[in-house]
């Protein structure tokens, strides 16, 4: 698809861009000029029988989660697909991530208690809702200007790979940052990591309300004794800066200039509107019987009402929410990406009628659905049409044959762990001078996603070509590791000592750097 503007769907992408399991989030700005992302998910994964489906519903359940009050999460602005491209768009920006904050060592204590309070809290009202995120890790924590802790990419895991996760593995996924963040602050505050150790085996024994409650008690223990986004907001301040595409002009610039912004998004579909399942006023019903007028449970909701739908509170029209039974409001209908048809009055079957998916309807489908019955077609015409049928019945069922034989292999293939990858590699190394006949600890830092596998890896020095190689084994409960140097100098000089860690396996080469400086 030609895309002059560089964006999609009204975003404007960026040059800031990372791979994770669902495919490639890409900083974006809105169309209103705000930070924004967009994911663009792997066309192997997407395209997969049922991913999208599952993948819309599980949107759609955030929405719903959204409008019920429940913080927490990552707001997704639209689904789209664009050609053979299908794209998540977010209303709020979704860098910079806890993994990313890790490797540059911005972490305090005190914002390593608050990322894990909050990310437990809002787990904990997602449990209460039977709902769960599936992919718990420091790359879809993401820290806002303000501080504080969002989760993203909720249920996209379990719909890329088919799966209904459970509320002990978001426990041992938090679990899992709770240790990553006390290793991280263990040199620093150990009375800190020895409180989020014990909060991690918490959670994984009693819960993640217990371990919530632990953390908030025994606050104490960290620095200042306080839970504080302080140290966060000014990591992730000194972070959030990415540039913008020199083609960006904003939608009033463009009216202002007298000229229409170039654009081409005339195949550009949402996929959060389902044609033809709109109803008029007084239904409550949506495409899967339940948004947006109802909920996750007939009859039940967080708000009593009285209308068809139930769910979080019933309501009677298309747009019905969190309240009590009345008609829903065109705003709510256009969040949601679709539009109820006008009707005309039965006293006015000529009604001119304007809108998307209105008057559409042809003679043929009139007459059908009135009743009547159209001109008759002879003998011979009803024998040709069956046996084009039979010929259609028969390349169906062998079409249908195929697309199940790929979707079982496809489950077989996506029904297994997420494989390991490496989120980002730093490395540390001292920052005063090293005297005579020294030998300097250089230390590396590898962040993954939490799974278990192999990585392979390697030191370099800039002076000398000894090159170091390694193989590092992690496990699902842990997502940092240190990789240490020794580095022997001897003699007398002045230079300076550059250590190279470079990760040769899993996915792309990942590469951090360090310097120090010999005087001798």
């Amino acid at each position: 698809m030609t895309n002059p503007r560089n964006g999609i769907a009204g975003f404007q992408l960026t040059e800031h861009t990372w791979i994770t399991e669902v495919g490639n989030w890409i900083d974006a700005i809105s169309p209103d000029g705000r930070r924004a992302g967009a994911l663009l998910f792997d066309a192997r994964i997407i395209d997969t029988p049922g991913v999208r489906d599952r993948v819309v519903a599980a949107v759609l359940t955030d929405r719903r989660l959204a409008m019920g009050g429940l913080p927490g999460l990552i707001p997704v602005a639209d689904v789209v697909a664009a050609g053979s491209q299908v794209w998540l768009l977010t209303a709020q920006a979704v860098t910079p991530t806890l993994a990313g904050l890790l490797a540059a060592g911005s972490v305090d204590a005190s914002g390593a208690a608050s990322v894990l309070a909050e990310t437990a809290h809002t787990l904990v009202a997602l449990h209460a809702a039977g709902i769960t995120h599936g992919s718990v890790q420091p790359g879809t924590v993401v820290i806002t200007a303000e501080g504080g802790a969002l989760l993203s990419e909720r249920g996209l895991s379990d719909a890329i790979h088919g799966r209904l996760s459970t509320p002990e593995r978001d426990s041992s996924g938090w679990a899992a940052l709770a240790r990553g963040l006390a290793a991280s602050c263990a040199r620093g505050a150990p009375r800190a990591a020895d409180l989020f150790e014990r909060a991690a085996a918490t959670a994984t024994t009693r819960g993640l309300t217990a371990a919530r409650s632990m953390l908030l008690a025994e606050r104490d223990l960290l620095p200042g004794g306080v839970v504080s986004r302080h140290g966060l907001a000014q990591a992730a301040r000194g972070q959030s800066v990415f540039a913008q595409p020199l083609a960006y002009t904003r939608p009033e610039d463009a009216a202002g200039s007298g000229r229409e912004a170039d654009r081409d998004e005339g195949d550009i579909v949402t996929l959060l509107r389902v044609p033809g399942t709109s109803t008029g006023p007084g239904t409550g019903t949506g495409p899967d019987g339940q948004y947006p007028g109802a909920g996750f449970g007939a009859g039940a909701g967080l708000a009593p009402g009285a209308g068809a739908g139930a769910g979080f509170g019933a309501g009677a029209g298309a747009g019905a929410g969190f309240g009590a039974g009345g008609q829903g409001s065109a705003g709510d209908q256009a969040m949601l990406g679709s539009q109820a048809p006008t009707h005309p009055s039965p006293g006015n079957q000529d009604a001119e009628r304007f809108g998307p998916g209105v008057g559409t309807e042809t003679p043929v489908e009139r007459i059908w659905r009135e009743g009547r019955d159209g001109p008759r077609r002879g003998s011979a015409r009803r024998s040709k049409v069956e046996r084009a049928r039979r010929r259609r019945t028969i390349l169906a069922a062998g079409v249908l044959a195929v697309i199940l034989a790929g979707a079982a292999v496809a489950w077989f293939r996506l029904g297994a762990s997420p494989d390991l990858t490496v989120a980002s590699v730093a490395v540390k190394a001292p920052k005063k001078a090293q005297r005579c006949n020294s030998s300097v600890l250089i230390t590396g830092t590898i962040v993954t996603n939490g799974e278990a596998g192999e990585i392979t890896y390697e030191w370099r020095k800039n002076l000398d070509k000894e090159v170091v190689k390694a193989t590092l084994e992690t496990t699902s409960d842990k997502t940092s590791y240190s990789v240490p140097l020794r580095w022997s100098l001897k003699g007398k000089s002045t230079v300076k000592a550059t250590a190279t860690l470079r990760v040769l396996s899993p996915g792309p080469p990942r590469t951090g750097k360090a310097s120090f400086t010999y005087r001798c």
